[in-house]
C-alpha cells in the first residue's frame, strides 16, 4: 500500500555522511519525491524545480575532509562554498583553478558539480569536470557508491563525479568530493584589447597557435581580456608577445585591477532579475558566425541583446535585458533551430522573462536514450529532481 504524500515538505539539513544516508533511507517510502537544495545560485536554470516531499538542503555539509599539499588534492564536503575553500587553500598557496562567476555569490562545490559550471579559466585548466577525481554519492535508498580517490589516475567502473556532472540533482546526491589543486600563481595580469567578436576569434586563434597559452581568453563588450599566470619575466613576455602578435596596442591591469576587468563577464553570466541568460556551446572557430547570427534574430524579434563569449573554447553567453515575454520565446525557438543547424547547442541559465509554457530544455540530444538508461539505474523510483530535466528524463 502506497503512502500518503504529506502535504507539507519535510526539509532535512544534514550535517555528514552517515546522517545524509540515514535521512534517505528513513523516508524512501514516506517521502518519494526529493530535491536537493544548495545556495540556490541555479534555481533559474532550466527547468523550475517542481514541488516535493523531502527539501534537502546541503548546507550543512562542510568543511574539508583531507588536504594532501604534497600530492595537491583536497577531499570536501559538498556544500562547502567554494570560496571558502579556495580561501583556506590559498594559506598552502594552492587553490581549485575554476573560477566560475557563481562562485562569488556563494555556490557550493556540490551545486557547481550538478550544473557543470565554468568560467574563463576552463581555456588552461578545463571545467570542473576535469578537477574532479573522487566522489562520494548517496542514492534514493541510502546506499553510499563512491569512484576516484586522492590519486589523479584512471578507475574502473561508473566515474561518479563526471556521471553527476550537470545532473542538476537528479540522480543522487553528492556527498564528498576529491579534487585535483594547482598552486597559485606568482603573478597574473590581464590584456585588454578593443575589437569587435570576428577579430576577437581570430585573434584568439591565432594566440592559441601560437603556444602562449593565456589561462583565460574571454571577449565581453568590445575588448578581447587575455590572461596569463606564472612568474613575472613569463608573464612579462606573454604579454609583449600578444602585442607583437596582433598589432594591437591594449590595457595591461594587474593583481588587484584584474577583477575589474572581469567582473564583466562574470555579470554577463549571472545576469540580473528580469535578464534571460542563455549559454551558446560550438566549436571555436564558429563562434563569430554563432553570435552574428544571435544579434540578427534578437533584431527580427526586437530584443536587447547583449553577448559574451570564451572565445578560446566554443562557450558563448547570451543577455536578453529587455523584451515582451512572447517575443523571447519565439527568439529561444528561432535561435535552437539555427545553433542546431551549426551542430552548437544552447542551455537556459536563466530563466526570466520567459513565457511560462516554455520547454527549457528543447529537442533532446542523441544521447537521451543513454541519459534515460542511467536515471533508471541510479534512481528507479524516480525520486531525485522530478522534472528538472524534463521531458528529457
Amino acid at each position: 500500500m502506497t503512502a500518503a504524500t504529506p502535504r507539507t515538505p519535510l526539509y532535512a539539513s544534514p550535517t555528514g555522511l552517515t546522517e545524509l544516508q540515514t535521512v534517505l533511507a528513513d523516508t524512501s517510502t514516506s517521502h518519494p519525491k526529493v530535491r536537493v537544495a544548495g545556495a540556490g545560485t541555479a534555481i533559474r536554470w532550466g527547468t523550475a524545480p517542481t514541488s516535493a516531499v523531502l527539501i534537502l538542503d546541503t548546507r550543512s555539509l562542510q568543511g574539508v575532509l583531507r588536504h594532501s599539499p604534497t600530492d595537491m588534492t583536497v577531499a570536501v564536503r559538498s556544500g562547502t562554498p567554494m570560496s571558502r575553500l579556495q580561501n583556506e587553500l590559498a594559506a598552502f598557496g594552492q587553490r581549485v583553478a575554476f573560477d566560475a562567476a557563481r562562485v562569488n555569490a556563494g555556490a557550493t562545490v556540490g551545486g557547481l558539480i550538478a550544473t557543470a559550471d565554468a568560467g574563463p579559466a576552463q581555456q588552461a585548466y578545463g571545467t570542473l569536470r576535469d578537477l574532479v577525481i573522487g566522489a562520494t554519492v548517496v542514492l534514493s535508498d541510502g546506499t553510499v557508491a563512491r569512484s576516484g580517490g586522492h590519486v589523479i589516475k584512471n578507475v574502473a567502473g561508473y566515474d561518479l563525479a563526471k556521471l553527476f556532472m550537470g545532473s542538476l540533482g537528479t540522480l543522487g546526491v553528492v556527498a564528498e568530493v576529491v579534487l585535483r589543486l594547482h598552486p597559485l600563481p606568482h603573478t597574473s595580469a590581464t590584456l585588454r584589447l578593443p575589437c569587435a567578436a570576428a577579430t576577437a576569434v581570430t585573434l584568439g586563434s591565432r594566440i592559441i597557435a601560437a603556444a602562449l597559452e593565456p589561462a583565460a581568453l574571454d571577449w565581453c563588450h568590445d575588448h578581447l581580456m587575455v590572461r596569463f599566470e606564472g612568474g613575472e619575466e613569463g608573464v612579462q613576455g606573454r604579454l609583449a608577445a600578444v602585442t607583437r602578435l596582433t598589432g594591437a596596442s591594449g590595457e595591461v591591469l594587474r593583481d588587484d585591477e584584474q577583477s575589474p576587468a572581469w567582473q564583466p563577464v562574470h555579470e554577463m553570466a549571472l545576469g540580473r532579475p528580469g535578464d534571460t541568460v542563455l549559454r551558446v556551446g560550438g566549436l571555436p572557430g564558429d563562434g563569430a558566425q554563432l553570435l552574428g547570427a544571435a544579434t540578427a534574430l534578437a533584431d527580427v524579434w526586437g530584443l536587447h541583446l547583449e553577448t559574451a563569449s570564451s572565445v578560446g573554447v566554443g562557450v558563448h553567453i547570451l543577455r536578453i535585458r529587455a523584451g515582451a515575454p512572447a517575443s523571447r520565446g519565439r527568439f529561444l525557438t528561432a535561435l535552437r533551430a539555427d545553433t542546431a543547424a551549426r551542430g552548437a547547442m544552447v542551455t537556459v541559465r536563466r530563466r526570466d522573462g520567459l513565457p511560462a509554457d516554455t520547454d527549457m530544455w528543447g529537442a533532446p540530444p542523441p544521447t537521451v536514450s543513454v541519459m534515460r538508461a542511467i536515471k533508471r539505474q541510479f534512481d528507479p523510483e524516480g525520486r531525485f529532481g522530478a522534472d528538472r530535466l524534463a521531458p528529457w528524463l
